[in-house]
């Protein structure tokens, strides 16, 4: 399993949390947002998901990833 943090904007609630952590759950990825750091925690398998999915997941969301 790799883990990374990611830099995301435009979280402010936990409505944010609940869709982020959803959606890459939906790809089998396990996802904790840090509201107060504008940070997600993903961990996840390479052989299975690449970040660039997990970089767009989120921002099909509507939120922007750094």
């Amino acid at each position: 399993m790799k883990n990374m943090t990611l830099e995301v904007e435009g979280m402010s609630c936990q409505h944010c949390v609940n869709t982020i952590e959803g959606a890459l759950k939906g790809i089998g990825v396990k996802g904790k947002v840090d509201l107060k750091n504008n940070t997600v925690d993903v961990s996840f398998d390479e052989s299975h998901v690449k970040i660039e999915q997990i970089k767009e997941t989120i921002e099909e969301q509507g939120y922007d990833v750094k």
